[in-house]
């Protein structure tokens, strides 16, 4: 009897370890950016809130306060760091921070979201579709074109003729996708 039992645990064992491996979920793995661990399990919002780079976009998201809009939803965020900003006339921050600019805020934050996840290489794919380049709708209603340069970096520019390239790409997160960028991308002015 006792080696029945045996024979049948020793089976039972067997069988758990022989299903199948396809039907076990995989997640992605951590990305380190600048050497803070990215965990795919993590929104936009808490992403860019435990970057330093980012402390100047989490602040306009704050003040614009989208952070709840940008933590729910599938969406591809090139995000500007630190180093972005710097690039922008004297003044435009303090001018967008202003109680009275809320929706110009609003407008250049939303003008670097796109609806959907894009990765790298869905971005390269719609790229090669379009004989070099790819038209992208922000949520703030302009156009990010992206075409791939000389050093094989893709580079968006935004309805004003400005340039941003993606230094960092496909960081996963739970609600979509974050791109690091290196310029702010200014949607065209409301008329």
């Amino acid at each position: 009897m006792k080696k029945l039992i045996i024979i049948a645990l020793l089976l039972n064992t067997t069988f758990v370890f022989a299903q199948k491996t396809d039907s076990v979920i995989k997640l992605p793995k951590a990305k380190n950016v600048d050497g803070i661990l990215m965990s795919p399990s993590k929104n936009l919002i808490e992403k860019i809130s435990q970057a330093p780079q980012w402390s100047t976009l989490l602040r306009l998201i704050d003040s614009a306060r989208l952070a709840n809009d940008l933590s729910t939803g599938t969406i591809t965020f090139f995000a500007p760091i630190n180093r972005a900003f710097d690039k922008l006339a004297p003044g435009t921050l303090d001018t967008l921070l202003a109680p009275n600019h809320k929706t110009d805020l609003a407008n250049l934050v939303n003008n670097h979201i796109v609806r959907g996840k894009l990765t790298s290489k869905d971005m390269e794919r719609e790229i090669k579709a379009g004989n070099g380049q790819a038209t992208f709708t922000t949520l703030a209603g302009g156009n990010l074109t992206a075409r791939i340069n000389e050093n094989r970096n893709i580079v968006l520019t935004d309805d004003n003729g400005g340039q941003s390239i993606i230094t960092r790409l496909d960081i996963e997160q739970n609600n979509g996708m974050l791109f690091l960028v290196n310029a702010v991308l200014q949607p065209k002015p409301k008329q």
